[in-house]
């Protein structure tokens, strides 16, 4: 008896310890609700990219990735590097992750150990994250140009595709 007497006691502490966070809890929602690219927008972002580097002679790889840094389109064009694809998707994936533009990410890492953070990250320029209207998208990367401000000139023309649809929705 007194066993039970103990144990209804220490269910009522931890009920009783638990109540404002349970009160806290009851108003707010079970889910979040986020924004994601179509992928025609994607799509459009992309071949955007692509088009710009090809006025200056350059065949190169574009991918975007959405907030969670997973590819939502990858291209390659036609005689661009292979590896300007798996490079493309790193600087998406680290700006995203960031949400910072590869160039100003390459100039932190010069003095700091996070260019040796993880598996995927890419510290250098080439890409720019997808914000407009205070909505973070994701992020957008080029990889082929023989430097990364030309990469980051091309990812940023592709952005600006699709900036004036998103702001308007």
């Amino acid at each position: 008896m007194r066993k039970l007497m103990l144990r209804q006691i220490f269910v009522m502490a931890i009920f009783l310890g638990l109540a404002p966070t349970l009160a806290a809890w009851a108003g707010k929602p079970l889910t979040v609700q986020t924004d994601q690219l179509t992928l025609g927008t994607a799509l459009k972002m992309a071949n955007a990219a692509i088009a710009e580097c090809r006025k200056s002679n350059y065949e190169v790889s574009a991918t975007v990735v959405d907030r969670d840094g997973v590819t939502q389109v990858a291209l390659r064009d036609t005689l661009a590097s292979p590896i300007s694809l798996k490079f493309s998707t790193e600087k998406a994936y680290t700006s995203a992750m960031f949400g910072a533009k590869g160039m100003a990410l390459q100039q932190q890492t010069k003095r700091l150990p996070l260019a040796r953070a993880g598996q995927h990250l890419v510290f250098v320029g080439g890409s720019v994250p997808i914000e407009v209207g205070g909505v973070f998208y994701g992020a957008i990367g080029v990889s082929g140009t023989p430097n990364a401000k030309l990469d980051e000139q091309c990812a940023t023309a592709g952005l600006n595709a699709v900036r004036d649809d998103l702001e308007m929705q």
